[in-house]
């Protein structure tokens, strides 16, 4: 069902957010492009917004902070993986061979979250709920449909979020030339290598967000000043799909799903 209503299981993707120069920008542009609402935050949460659909929170939109006179990371989506206990989810990030950016800290009342890169440098976070449980609204247009893992080792990756985050790695039931990352037996996300993209892209997270029409979203983009980086392309039992990067650099996917099975 597109609305969630029960707490995300352990290792389930269940929040994702974009980190940007220009936070207002951005605001303005998946306001236009997705139907978002959502205006800068609480000072005290650094300004973070929560961006929502039909009155649902779908992702969070934040300005994009120097550490220690360093320059800003570069715009990009983040995907989160939730867990029951992120003191521990981060012990076992460490034990395998990924990498703690951002330790465990606390979101208020919200909950606890941390960000983490694996052994081959994709970068994820992970939340641990309390008054915020993370999505309410997915698989329909406008909101999170996908997470998909590019990653220059497909098998140690798959080791890793094994160890890290509980998360079971095999071929996908109804595409079974696909790995799939899996959750009690149903899939949550996937994982593929790096074969078929260009020279120079580093293993990373790509959300994708689900369209009624994506060449109507593609135009949409580009008037806005996005640019296309895959044009939109049709795949068998998953939909017609194009990979975009928005006005500030953040790449994200878009695809509209088959109509259901008559």
């Amino acid at each position: 069902m597109p609305e969630v209503t029960a707490p995300y299981e352990p290792g389930t993707p269940c929040w994702i957010d974009l980190m940007v120069p220009d936070q207002q920008a951005a605001l303005d542009f998946y306001r236009d492009l997705f139907g978002w609402q959502g205006a800068p935050g609480s000072a005290a949460f650094g300004g973070y917004a929560t961006c929502t659909l039909r009155g649902k929170a779908v992702a969070g939109i934040m300005t994009a902070m120097s550490p220690d006179d360093q320059p800003p990371p570069p715009p990009s989506w983040t995907t989160y993986f939730a867990s029951a206990d992120a003191t521990a989810t981060q012990s076992a990030i460490s034990a395998h061979g990924g990498t703690v950016l951002a330790p465990v800290m606390d979101v208020g009342d919200l909950g606890r979250m941390l960000i983490a890169a694996d052994p081959q440098g994709a970068v994820f976070g992970v939340w641990q709920a309390a008054e915020f449980a993370g999505a309410r609204l997915v698989n329909e247009p406008g909101s999170l449909i996908w997470n998909q893992l590019s990653t220059s080792d497909p098998e140690a990756a798959g080791t890793f979020y094994r160890a890290a985050l509980g998360l079971d790695v095999g071929p996908m039931p109804d595409m079974p030339e696909f790995t799939g990352l899996q959750v009690g037996g149903r899939t949550v996300g996937g994982l593929q290598g790096m074969e078929n993209l260009p020279e120079g892209i580093p293993p990373h997270w790509l959300v994708h967000f689900a369209v009624d029409d994506t060449d109507s979203t593609v135009d949409a983009l580009v008037r806005a000043g996005g640019s296309v980086m895959v044009p939109a392309f049709d795949m068998e039992k998953v939909g017609r799909m194009a990979i975009l990067q928005d006005p500030q650099g953040a790449v994200f996917a878009v695809v509209a799903p088959p109509p259901p099975a008559s």
